[in-house]
């Protein structure tokens, strides 16, 4: 990792991040859609069998300010996590007869594992309030007057978790649930293709520089910051829209675990409203003290559910409707094992886009900040 320090690290991955989550966002509010479990009433036209596009199409940046605010330091964290423990596996990787005990692959899925649970940590309330977000015009109540809610959708989702916002770590199982398996498939996919592409493209240059100056090139052929930019998209959209298509299912029930914490954050939202209102009626009564106690004995228990449910726990009230496997028999029950795919071919396209301008914006940022610095990273530095 010499030649890049943290910084660089941190700045390149909150630029890629940044890049991606507003040109792919659209696409990831349509994948929301699709998966929700309101799907076909909110998006649908039962009687003419078609969708509704106006409505499907309809607010398609809802939550994405969320998003971006925790992308940037999740992104860094990974990336330094990321590059930290590969670094640290292979130093440590003992060899038997000059070979590597650990193949690369194994390093490259098991650091991107570690640094998946370190950024998981610091998306998932970004995740809950951007996928409810996402949604948020259809959760209205059925007094408002018009289509179009007065708040953003992002204040209208915080509202939901105001009495209980540890619950905004609700799905935080869920989320490296599918995201532990997406990286440990994409990773190593994506380094074995980039070291592929890589090989190709020297062999190519060095075939040029043989017919330009009629001699041998001997060592590596340095690559421009440009055909890094390329390699690195290119190999890192393939691992990625493989690695999405096959991790669809758990994305499938990682959507409907964090609508559902939405929806029972505006029930936990409506129940204190209640009992704020008991409150005051029973200090009329000369029994405030009392009420005010009570509230903040449900404060505390409903932010120790929230806290219970993000570390998997199933002992809050709050939360004892659904398990991840409940959700999932739920889902083929309703539309057989593709309904676990739905949403599938557009997370695998929007994927294969992200991924690609991320890792490739990522790379393109590590070589250019060094470069800055009148430094250069070799190839085995880079890959």
């Amino acid at each position: 990792m010499s030649g890049n320090t943290n910084t660089d690290i941190w700045l390149a991955g909150a630029v890629a991040a940044f890049t991606v989550d507003l040109l792919v966002y659209p696409l990831d509010t349509l994948k929301t859609r699709l998966q929700s479990p309101d799907y076909k009433r909110l998006y649908t036209n039962a009687a003419a069998n078609t969708v509704n596009r106006g409505t499907l199409f309809r607010g398609l940046y809802q939550g994405v300010g969320s998003v971006i605010i925790a992308t940037l330091p999740s992104s860094g964290a990974f990336f330094t996590t990321y590059e930290a423990s590969k670094s640290l596996l292979s130093s440590h990787n003992p060899t038997l007869d000059h070979t590597p005990l650990l193949p690369q692959p194994i390093i490259h899925a098991a650091a991107s594992s570690i640094a998946e649970l370190v950024s998981c940590a610091i998306l998932t309330p970004a995740e809950v309030i951007k996928q409810n977000a996402q949604m948020v015009n259809y959760h209205q109540s059925s007094t408002s007057s018009t289509a179009v809610p007065r708040q953003s959708a992002t204040m209208q989702t915080l509202l939901r978790f105001k009495s209980s916002p540890l619950s905004l770590w609700r799905g935080y199982t869920a989320l490296a649930s599918r995201n532990l398996p997406f990286t440990a498939l994409q990773f190593p996919l994506f380094e074995h293709l980039k070291r592929l592409l890589t090989a190709r493209r020297q062999r190519m240059r060095q075939q040029q520089q043989r017919a330009v100056g009629g001699g041998e090139v001997s060592g590596q052929v340095p690559l421009s910051l440009v055909e890094h930019g390329a390699i690195t998209a290119a190999s890192a959209g393939l691992a990625g829209s493989v690695a999405a298509w096959i991790t669809t299912p758990v994305d499938v029930v990682k959507t409907r675990v964090m609508l559902a914490a939405g929806e029972e954050g505006a029930r936990r939202a409506e129940q204190v409203a209640r009992e704020r209102e008991q409150g005051r009626r029973a200090n009329g009564n000369g029994n405030g003290e009392r009420a005010l106690g009570e509230r903040a004995k449900d404060s505390l228990k409903a932010g120790k559910d929230g806290l219970k449910d993000a570390l998997g726990g199933t002992g809050g009230q709050m939360w004892k409707k659904k398990t991840s496997w409940e959700i999932t028999r739920e889902v083929v029950n309703e539309n057989g094992i593709k309904g676990l795919f739905r949403g599938g071919a557009l997370r695998s396209v929007w994927t294969m886009l992200g991924s690609g301008l991320y890792l490739g914006v990522y790379e393109s940022g590590r070589i250019w900040l060094a470069r800055r610095r009148g430094e250069n990273l070799n190839e085995d530095q880079i890959l």
